[in-house]
């Protein structure tokens, strides 16, 4: 189910803490960076942060500067961002500023955790997700409950480590401060878990008075049903090949990408590529692979439309290609219609041959673009 897109903020200090041991918070950002942070909240539609951090740091999580707030009224949003927790218990100070600042505010919880955060009186919609946190059932609730599209999680760590090893997260945003805490009792950012594999993509480094900040976005495929972030950067890439196609009335434009599991693009390529008018796009990037590379095996193909099953101008489909170079799992946009080929079922084809297909349908409307003349 579609989710928002979830950005990760934090700072620490050059030995990875969160804050120190001490009854007063650690400030690591610098107030130019706290004035950033204020112009990422008021660009998201809701911020979350986790129980924990409404107990040790008493947040108002607040859009400060009036001029942003203006911006956001004018631009017909609420003057503030929902603010969003999550509890597992609903054991929560009612007095907390969280509860009595700033514009809407609601829980997610589990089913006991509701019983006891309205016994409280808090003052905040309560959602329960059942009989243990789901964090997808939480972000499809706020996409399609809230109209969330844009989250900004500000924490703790046990947050951001749980929606990073899920494979939730779509964006990192990183603020390092030049100081050390070094107490082994002090909150770290991330915990032990199992992340996902490879290196996450750097998206910008920034110096900020004496911090810097450092934004990155997940790489590593998904190995499952169920997507992970990664899956749509990298669909989102294949569309966009798509949008490069030259125009056919006879054939669909569409873009595919090849990536390794540790998030290592191995090859891309588009419909027409190169001046070839009958070549496909999942054929292109392919035929850029080494058919040796053990990296095929746990790779993922991301084509923008679902790879065909049948074609006159080729001995082989393109799903037929995709599993004799030993891909087994497949992320697409949207399934082939009956435009050029009737029944057609590419999706079918890789199924039986072993493959997974993770259709992702929030991406059909970009991956059709390229196609409206075709579709009527």
């Amino acid at each position: 189910m579609p989710h928002p897109y979830v950005l990760l903020s934090a700072a620490v200090s050059l030995d990875g803490y969160l804050d120190d041991t001490g009854p007063e918070r650690l400030l690591l950002s610098s107030p130019a960076d706290f004035d950033r942070v204020d112009e990422v909240r008021a660009s998201v539609d809701a911020i979350l942060v986790g129980a924990g951090t409404i107990r040790a740091d008493n947040p108002r999580l607040l859009v400060n500067s009036e001029e942003r707030r203006a911006a956001r009224t004018a631009a017909g949003k609420p003057e503030y961002p929902l603010k969003v927790t999550v509890s597992g218990t609903g054991d929560l100070d009612p007095d907390a500023r969280f509860w009595h600042t700033g514009g809407e505010k609601v829980l997610y919880t589990t089913d006991q955790g509701a019983e006891r955060a309205r016994a409280l009186g808090l003052a905040t919609g309560v959602v329960p997700l059942g009989p243990d946190l789901d964090w997808r059932r939480l972000l499809t609730h706020l996409h399609d409950v809230r109209g969330v599209r844009r989250l900004m999680v500000e924490g703790g760590g046990l947050i951001h480590t749980q929606l990073l090893t899920q494979g939730l997260a779509d964006e990192l945003q990183l603020v390092l401060a030049p100081l050390f805490v070094g107490d082994p009792g002090a909150p770290r950012l991330f915990g032990p878990g199992g992340y996902q594999p490879g290196r996450l993509r750097l998206l910008e480094t920034r110096r900020i008075e004496d911090v810097v900040l450092m934004r990155y976005e997940p790489t590593a495929p998904g190995t499952g049903p169920l997507p992970v972030a990664a899956d749509h950067h990298w669909l989102a890439l294949a569309c966009a090949l798509a949008e490069k196609c030259p125009p056919s009335d006879t054939a669909f434009s569409v873009g595919a990408v090849v990536v390794a599991a540790d998030g290592t693009e191995l090859a891309r390529g588009h419909s027409r590529e190169g001046g070839d008018p009958l070549v496909h796009a999942e054929e292109a990037a392919l035929a850029k692979t080494d058919p040796a590379d053990p990296r095929l095996a746990g790779a993922t193909v991301y084509s923008s439309l679902e790879p065909c099953a049948r074609r006159a101008s080729r001995p082989a489909p393109c799903a037929r290609l995709i599993l004799d170079a030993g891909v087994r799992r497949v992320v697409t946009a949207w399934r082939e219609p009956d435009t050029f080929v009737a029944g057609a079922d590419g999706s079918g084809v890789l199924a039986a041959g072993g493959a997974r297909v993770v259709v992702l349908p929030e991406h059909e409307e970009r991956a059709k673009a390229p196609n409206r003349h075709l579709l009527g």
